[in-house]
């Protein structure tokens, strides 16, 4: 005779705590159909640390002094991170035959040959090594201090981002011509190579965290594709408005081909490029359009 082990079962005041704070914790939100992902999903911590229910789990992250590791932890098993090098071919084409040139022309003009792009969310870096590879396949960066951040709240997949070493599935949308010219073969993985490297800076950041995002500074490009669409209306305003603070003006954000921000900022303007529609900070820009 075979005996399972009990399953903890996630009573609906509990769902509604442990939901929102890690709503409050990072903008993450679940909605009742979202229940039993949660449920399921934080099963395993329970067991980990051997609580017997989830209220106790509830306490665990609002009052234990590892609370913010377990934080951080579990974002590791709540959020998605696929991604791939090359991603939204039409962006990029934007970004190195229209923005890239543009910016470089205006801040040329001023005397600033500094550029920096933020990769919001990047997961295990294929996003800000594929801008550094882009940058470098232009050939006009040289005189130029160039600065590409990127950033998530998933400590396990920036761990993957600082490796650099990527599998096939990384690689779907790359020409071959990439691959030679900038990565090495190692064991069956393919390393992304120091030149390329060296442009890029990976971090832990959490989007809500006001007091590091200040410490970022103020950037040229900030790529932030299919982030928000995790958020709820009122987390998308605040981090929205975060990357507007972030930005310089005349500077950029590039969300993800299904994302908007209707009816979530007219701060920025539309822009119609040849390739794509980006989002803009209007030079001499006023901070509003906020609700």
């Amino acid at each position: 005779m075979f005996c399972s082990e009990p399953e903890v079962l996630m009573t609906d005041d509990e769902f509604r705590l442990i939901r929102d704070l890690i709503y409050t914790h990072c903008g993450l939100y679940f909605d009742n159909d979202s229940k039993y992902l949660l449920e399921k999903r934080l099963a395993r911590r329970l067991s980990h640390h051997q609580l017997p229910a989830f209220r106790d789990y509830y306490h665990f992250l609002k009052y234990d002094r590892k609370r913010d590791q377990e934080l951080s932890d579990i974002m590791d098993i709540l959020t998605t991170n696929e991604t791939y090098f090359f991603r939204e071919a039409f962006q990029l084409k934007a970004f190195t035959d229209e923005i890239i040139p543009e910016l470089m022309n205006v801040k040329a003009k001023r005397g600033d040959r500094t550029l920096r792009i933020w990769s919001a969310g990047c997961s295990t870096g294929e996003e800000p090594y594929t801008i550094a590879m882009l940058l470098l396949e232009m050939g006009c960066i040289k005189g130029w201090r160039v600065e590409i951040i990127g950033t998530d709240i998933s400590q396990r997949v920036l761990q993957q981002a600082r490796k650099a070493a990527y599998g096939k599935s990384s690689f779907r949308s790359t020409e071959e011509i990439y691959i030679k010219r900038y990565f090495q073969e190692q064991e069956g993985m393919f390393k992304v190579n120091d030149e390329v490297r060296e442009l890029v800076t990976i971090s832990h950041l959490n989007l809500f965290d006001q007091n590091r995002l200040a410490l970022l500074g103020k950037m040229d490009v900030i790529f932030c594709r299919n982030v928000i669409i995790y958020f709820d209306q009122i987390a998308k305003k605040r981090v929205v408005e975060s990357f507007y603070k972030s930005l310089r003006e005349g500077g950029y954000l590039l969300l993800g081909h299904s994302e908007s921000l209707m009816n979530i900022s007219t701060a920025f303007a539309l822009k119609h490029l040849k390739n794509d529609m980006v989002y803009h900070k209007p030079e001499c820009a006023e901070f509003g359009g906020f609700a």
